[in-house]
């Protein structure tokens, strides 16, 4: 179900059970915040706090409140939920800790957890273990501790599941507007999911910003990110922590290619979220998209008078998707006029230091690096803290570029204390971005230019938990050849002494395998090139069990890896790349989430290292691209058809040819 949350996040009256310091807490800040609805306490001592009298007990209040925060240990808070939900209140804060969180020292957390849940019904709870929100858009708060929020208009909405996190991210001092900042806690009931369609539902919120450990319902998830884009609301998220079940012994390439975080990875980017991996770049990341929104290109452009933060600025975006284009011929030319014939023109510039303190020749060697096709011009300033009087030019400059162009413009510090407040406030009034730390405002431009809407088709659901086991490679082989998967010509033998026999209607040069193992070069249970005749001396050295023998496939220009793993926190992860023996040492390997179309999975393989050689390398021949596509869509018909027991396939390698692709190597798990 999903919840009515706007009640609480935007509460005309509060309350505040137990806690008498934090009740002081919240009502002191409220009061600063400007906030103008109902306070009230709830205490058997009762007594006055902060000028506020306090009642008895729930039912002496004059109204079921909107919001209340609740400040008692873990057993009275759970009595408390339930007289809240029973007289119709909108939703609480549960400050206590001793959940969930608490499993490893007390077998009673997740039980009381349960309980927890149970009594609160459909009324929404934050927590437990959890701060509450801050609602800088309408002064409301439900916040025990100290905060750095100040009242805005609009902003960007902030839900983390940490409150310490959330506390210091209110403190931040680089021009972020923060409008809501919620905690969740443990998530016993309300998910985060929840929260964020709620905060998608105040038009004043600009962007959200994420602080995720793990992901809950996959389809929810999707819901959310369709109604953001929608909104045009840009979600960001700090994905953090690693997935055991993603860690699960590897029996196959895959697993040790995938590792624990590509599956969250492909989920994200299959709703269209951004991704930091840090604090200071998710602040950059909310503030530019909160300026300015998605950037309309991945070009940058980057403006210095030092040679040694232009090289520092083309350095810092070398291995994302962003770049710095050749200047064009318009650009070069209103260069050359407006910086004579002494400065080497290029993008990054450097523009030498002869035009400082004119603002307006400046902003004219400036403007011509926002270009149109420029999704985000970097003005690299250094304000010095000892007297940056002598910067004002600079100031002035950029905001002239900006008004002038009409396009994307951030002045840029490359230490984040050489940003003073006051200067990022006057950039900030007009129009110009302010970023601190130069590494940051770069990984911030890449995801500002690389988020994409989501995909319209919700990614698989994991299913139900199973254990798996390894199916013989020639009946793998069987279940998937029936969905389309070519695979060699074979027979299977349960006696060395009947190799020869068998291989009577299978052409050499031939290959014989021990099945029932997941890696068998490293068994010695693999032989190739094999005559009929050579069979049986083969087997000798090789570990006893069941054969196949298969005919070899030659010729193939390229060699893949297909492999399927399900992630129980994300669905089903499928890896595509460089395969063979050498699957790992090449790495070069990309991954998303199941169901794929046929042209998305094409355009992954166009993303491989080694997609020239499927295309055909200086001349050489290429693969069958089409037969390489009914490959992998063999493959995800067969995980479709059983993901209630399907743990892992792959194929490796697929043997791409001129004109076929087949799998001479299958593992399959499956309960």
């Amino acid at each position: 179900m999903v919840r009515d949350l706007q009640r609480l996040l935007r509460p005309g009256r509060i309350a505040v059970v137990g806690g008498g310091a934090w009740g002081a807490q919240i009502i002191r800040q409220s009061r600063a915040f400007g906030f103008t609805g109902t306070i009230e306490l709830v205490h058997p001592d009762r007594g006055v706090v902060e000028g506020v009298v306090a009642v008895r007990s729930l039912g002496d209040l004059q109204e079921p409140p909107d919001a209340v925060f609740i400040g008692v240990n873990r057993s009275a808070t759970i009595e408390v939920v339930a007289e809240l939900a029973r007289m119709g209140a909108g939703g609480a804060v549960c400050f206590a800790s001793g959940f969930s969180e608490a499993m490893g020292e007390d077998s009673d957390g997740r039980s009381l957890q349960g309980i927890l849940t149970a009594a609160a019904g459909d009324m929404p709870i934050l927590g437990p273990n959890c701060y509450g929100f801050i609602n800088a858009l309408d002064g409301a708060l439900l916040w025990p501790d100290q905060h750095g929020c100040e009242p805005v208009d609009r902003g960007v909405a902030i839900l983390t599941q940490s409150s310490n996190i959330a506390i210091n991210l209110t403190m931040q001092q680089r021009g972020l507007p923060i409008a809501y900042m919620v905690t969740c806690g443990n998530m016993a009931q309300t998910t985060q999911a929840e929260m964020t369609n709620a905060l998608l539902d105040d038009p004043r919120v600009s962007v959200i910003g994420l602080h995720i450990e793990g992901f809950a319902d996959l389809e929810d998830w999707h819901r959310v990110a369709v109604k953001a884009a929608e909104r045009r609301v840009p979600l960001v998220a700090l994905k953090v922590g690693k997935s055991e079940q993603a860690q699960a012994a590897a029996l196959s390439h895959t697993a040790s290619l995938a590792g624990s975080d590509v599956g969250a990875d492909a989920l994200l980017r299959r709703l269209g979220i951004g991704r930091v991996s840090d604090l200071p770049t998710l602040i950059e990341t909310l503030k530019l998209l909160h300026m300015v929104g998605p950037l309309d290109a991945p070009n940058l452009s980057s403006v210095s008078c030092s040679g040694g933060e232009a090289s520092l600025a083309a350095d810092a975006a070398a291995d994302r998707r962003v770049r710095f284009p050749a200047l064009t011929d318009t650009q070069h030319l209103a260069l050359r006029e407006a910086l004579g014939p002494h400065v080497a023109l290029g993008n990054p510039l450097d523009y030498h230091t002869y035009i400082w303190r004119d603002a307006e020749r400046m902003a004219a060697a400036w403007a011509p690096m926002a270009a149109p096709h420029i999704g985000l011009t970097l003005l690299i300033v250094d304000y010095p803290h000892t007297d940056a009087s002598d910067w004002i030019c600079a100031t002035e400059a950029a905001l002239r570029v900006r008004a002038r162009s009409g396009r994307p413009v951030a002045v840029v510090a490359t230490l984040p204390e050489l940003m003073p407040a006051d200067i990022a406030a006057q950039l900030i009034a007009g129009g110009v971005v302010p970023m601190h730390g130069l590494t940051d405002a770069i990984a911030a431009a890449e995801v500002a230019a690389t988020l994409a809407g989501p995909d319209p088709v919700p990614p698989m659901p994991p299913g139900p938990d199973r254990t798996v086991s390894l199916v013989d490679e020639a009946r793998a082989k069987r279940r998937l050849a029936a969905f389309g998967l070519a695979v060699p010509r074979g027979v299977c033998v349960d006696s060395a002494g009947d190799l020869r026999a068998a291989a009577a209607g299978v052409a050499a040069p031939l290959v014989l395998k021990v099945t029932g193992l997941a890696h068998k070069s490293e068994a010695g249970a693999v032989r190739v090139g094999l005559a009929a005749d050579a069979l049986t001396d083969a087997a000798r050295g090789m570990p006893s069990g069941s054969y196949l023998i298969e005919e070899m496939v030659q010729g193939a220009v390229v060699e893949l890896l297909i492999g399927v793993l399900r992630d129980p926190a994300h669905g089903f992860v499928m890896t595509l790349g460089a395969g063979g023996v050498r699957a790992e040492l090449w790495q070069d390997t990309t991954s998303f989430l199941l169901p794929a179309t046929r042209p998305q999975i094409e355009k992954t393989l166009r993303q491989l290292r080694i997609w020239p050689l499927i295309e055909g390398y200086r001349g050489a021949s290429g693969a069958d691209l089409a037969a390489i596509l009914d490959a992998v869509m063999a493959v995800q018909a067969y995980v479709v058809a059983n993901a209630d027991c399907v743990g892992e396939v792959e194929i490796n390698p697929l043997m791409c040819k001129p004109d076929a692709a087949i799998a001479v190597d299958a593992l399959l798990r499956e309960a």
